[in-house]
């Protein structure tokens, strides 16, 4: 570029830096930066070295930080490297424009390849059956019966073929994996080479010596068939009998708040552990209330406010010792934050409690209210008959205002909109529901599953593993799924081998006499 400045390795002083010099003489000697004797230096990178044996970070770098001057930033030497590329805004856009299409690129050719090699399997026993009448149909030998047995054979055979890798392979995808599945690519690579086999083996000794004997080429593609049927019995095995029997026992901890659940799984590969352990989350954990955890966070800091810290010897700028008295202040205080909290928790509960009395009086005021209207709209027209919409909005004013003090107390109503809640009174109205059915959505909180899919704070998530997501699951392993908010901690154990036995023991042992004696006192 020709308007811009190239500075070589060279040590390159401003004016500034020239000024400066003469006015200080410690900054100079601080800041003044090493020159070669000779005038030469390196073109491509500086290397810098600590002093021998003093650290980089030592002890006195308060002292440090009071002989520098303010006009560091003018009397600093500046040492670069000499640029051999430019790059401009245009550039950046272009490539990350490339690397887009090539990403949808992969993304592509991954899915039609799978689909386009089943369909090459399918079509290549019905080609194998009509290559040679279409070339040579005058030399071939009558087939007859035979082969209309073995084409009945081949279309049944085609068929559950079809069926079977319908229901194995086309489902909808459940999510997105970081890696391919091994099982399905080996399988898919068997496969490829397996069909390339006998298009090898058709073209050598079939179509090169143009071989007349029909029965023969059409017994060739019904063994192609049954192999194919073969390797889908083996990919069932796979994918789906492998996985069946519990191997090990997965406990899955929520980082925020310590809620755990343990699974129990099979030999699966960790990224499809982690799959099942996402699956499972959505409708077993709770879903995440970040307003629960700034109750302590708030707490804290509170009590740490309440600090002051004065210096009886004038005004200073030593912060680490204001931090450590604040510290030492605070443990003083430890023994009264305990109260402090019982009663916080005390009063919450209490707060609670009574906002869910006053709930549960008015939606089952509400809900007489509905009652009695269904009976005085059965005596009207049909015309004149309300829809549960309209009767939930308009017994929702009377429960409004006791179920929003409720959610606040509780710390949910960034889960609950209006037009949720009202959703929810119509489904209750419409099914005949009771007040407690109504109130049981929002007395607890459910799953994540329950609530919508803009309130779940969880929709994307990063496989984190000191192994390849590939490798199977062993006893031992932690792997991490992380969110925006918090973080799944996975534990796997393996679970141990039981040693059951029998033990005999004869009927007879179980019998017993009781004697009594004739002579009994009076």
């Amino acid at each position: 570029m020709d308007t811009e400045s190239t500075y070589s390795g060279y040590s390159y002083y401003s004016s500034h830096s020239k000024k400066s010099h003469r006015q200080g003489e410690r900054s100079r000697e601080r800041h003044k930066s090493p020159r070669n004797k000779d005038g030469r230096g390196s073109e491509k990178s500086v290397t810098i070295q600590a002093p021998t044996g003093e650290p980089l970070l030592a002890n006195d770098s308060t002292r440090t930080e009071e002989v520098q001057d303010d006009n560091w930033g003018e009397t600093t030497t500046a040492i670069t490297g000499t640029s051999e590329h430019s790059i401009s805004q245009e550039d950046i856009a272009r490539i990350s424009k490339d690397m887009e299409i090539a990403w949808l690129t992969a993304t592509l050719l991954a899915l039609t390849s799978p689909h386009s090699l089943r369909l090459l399997v399918f079509l290549t026993p019905i080609r194998l059956h009509l290559i040679a009448p279409n070339l040579w149909r005058d030399e071939l030998e009558p087939c007859g019966t035979i082969c209309e047995g073995l084409f009945i054979s081949v279309s049944f055979k085609l068929l559950i073929l079809l069926i079977g890798t319908w229901a194995l392979f086309f489902r909808k995808q459940r999510a997105d994996m970081p890696r391919v599945f091994v099982f399905r690519a080996v399988l898919l690579v068997l496969i490829f080479l397996f069909v390339v086999s006998y298009w090898l083996f058709y073209g050598v000794r079939i179509l090169d010596s143009r071989d007349r004997n029909y029965q023969g080429i059409v017994q060739y593609a019904v063994s192609l068939v049954d192999a194919l049927l073969f390797i889908h019995y083996l990919a069932i095995v796979l994918l789906e009998l492998r996985q069946l029997q519990p191997m090990f026992t997965l406990q899955v901890v929520r980082s925020t708040d310590g809620e755990s659940h343990f699974y129990s799984l099979g030999h699966l590969s960790i990224q499809r552990a982690a799959l099942v352990v996402l699956e499972n989350y959505y409708k077993d954990f709770t879903i995440y209330n970040p307003n629960l955890l700034t109750a302590s966070k708030f707490r804290a800091a509170k009590h740490m406010a309440g600090l002051k810290v004065y210096n009886v010897d004038g005004p200073s700028n030593n912060a680490t010792g204001q931090s450590r008295a604040m510290i030492a202040a605070a443990a003083r205080r430890r023994d009264s934050s305990h109260n402090e909290l019982y009663y916080e928790e005390a009063e919450h509960e209490r707060r609670v409690r009574k906002r869910r009395a006053r709930l549960v009086v008015a939606v089952e005021e509400a809900f007489i209210h509905i009652q009695r209207l269904q009976a005085e709209e059965q005596q009207k027209a049909p015309g004149e008959v309300m829809d549960p919409r309209e009767a939930a909005q308009a017994i929702f004013p009377s429960m409004a205002r006791a179920l929003q003090k409720y959610l606040r107390t509780t710390r949910q109503q960034h889960y609950h909109s209006m037009e949720s809640i009202l959703q929810h009174l119509a489904f209750c109205i419409t099914n005949s529901m009771t007040p407690k059915a109504f109130l049981e959505r929002y007395l607890s909180a459910g799953p994540t599953l329950q609530y919508d899919k803009d309130r779940w704070l969880s929709m994307q998530w990063r496989l984190i593993s000191d192994e390849a997501v590939t490798n199977g699951l062993r006893d031992g392993i932690v792997f991490v799924l992380k969110c925006l908010d918090f973080s799944l901690i996975i534990n796997v154990k393996k679970i141990p081998f039981i040693m059951l036995s029998e033990e005999f023991i004869d009927p007879k042992s179980h019998k017993f006499v009781l004697r009594l004696q004739s002579e009994t006192s009076v």
